[in-house]
């Protein structure tokens, strides 16, 4: 319709065009190609790194890390030295800070120790158990058919058998009990968990555009599975593996308590629980210490789960 042939506008539809030369398109549609593209990790690390709970689980975990690879950093006294009978259930001092147990021994010393072997059987498991568990549930997810049913139905019959139960039966017909050795038990029947969320987590993105396209280029299947199913399929994995850190740390404690898990010689938080039972009337600081330590350090690893949780969920990053 000709510009002079066209109805007036109504009040309140009238358009308004701006000058060329006050507008700059080029300004406004230009895109800024000096930045690094954005990823998950990225956006996961930028918004964990704006949440004070991280950090206090930061600084939590570094604590517990010094104490178990120096604990010569917070004391110079060792946890089987200057024990003497005589000495037994000393009042905190500043020789000994937190007491000494029934036999004589810096309760302090031998909380800090004990931290040592706690934490080395927990990352070790939790190293086992995601290796295991990621290469069983990625396999069974990303190839499907009767490799998936064979895979699924092993993982079902190891998660039908309690993982704590089954180590103290595989344990009390161990000879030798070292931290390997409890780590290599927990994980060989803790690891179906994580065999499930990754079989999930790879059947989530196993059909999406990237892994066509990767077909589309020729690459084989299990490269397809290793360089782009997998990386896409890690969130779920890694904030399991964060949290069972912290399970296994305290699966290793109850089997040292019991007398199944470490060997007794082993300066171990379990091992003066078990020890300490005995004057939790008369002397509970005996006991306070070691499962206060324990506690700190599970608490430390919870907390960092559930911010790696909410820092990889985008559902929970927009709520």
């Amino acid at each position: 319709m000709p510009e002079n042939n066209r109805p007036a506008p109504r009040p309140g539809q009238e358009h308004f065009v701006a000058a060329p030369d006050v507008v700059q398109l080029q300004v406004i549609d230009s895109v800024d190609t000096s930045e690094a593209p954005s990823s998950m990790w990225r956006d996961a690390w930028n918004e964990m790194r704006r949440r004070p709970l991280f950090w206090v689980s930061a600084v939590m975990i570094v604590v517990v890390v010094v104490m178990s690879i120096i604990p010569g950093v917070f004391t110079t006294a060792l946890p089987r030295s200057g024990c003497e009978l005589s000495n037994a259930f000393a009042s905190p001092s500043a020789a000994h800070p937190f007491g000494t147990n029934q036999n004589g021994c810096d309760i302090y010393a031998r909380t800090l120790f004990g931290a040592r072997a706690s934490v080395l059987v927990g990352t070790l498991t939790t190293t086992f158990v995601v290796i295991l568990g990621t290469a069983v549930g990625a396999i069974a997810g990303y190839y499907g058919g009767w490799i998936d049913t064979i895979l699924s139905r092993i993982t079902d019959i190891f998660f039908a058998v309690p993982f704590v139960l089954a180590a103290i039966v595989i344990l009390s017909l161990a000879q030798e009990r070292t931290e390997l050795t409890v780590a290599f038990v927990l994980a060989a029947f803790g690891w179906t968990s994580i065999a499930r969320i990754a079989r999930g987590s790879v059947l989530s993105v196993k059909n999406n555009e990237f892994v066509t396209a990767a077909k589309a280029l020729g690459m084989g299947r299990f490269a397809i599975m290793v360089r782009h199913a997998l990386p896409n399929a890690a969130a779920p994995i890694i904030v399991y593996a964060t949290v069972a850190l912290g399970t296994f740390i305290v699966a290793e404690a109850t089997l040292t308590f019991l007398g199944i898990g470490l060997d007794p010689s082993t300066v171990s938080w379990g091992g003066d629980l078990s020890t300490g039972r005995g004057a939790i009337r008369s002397n509970p600081e005996i006991m306070f210490y070691p499962a206060g330590a324990l506690a700190f350090t599970v608490l430390s690893f919870i907390l960092l789960g559930d911010v790696v949780r909410d820092a990889l969920d985008p559902k929970a990053r927009k709520r």
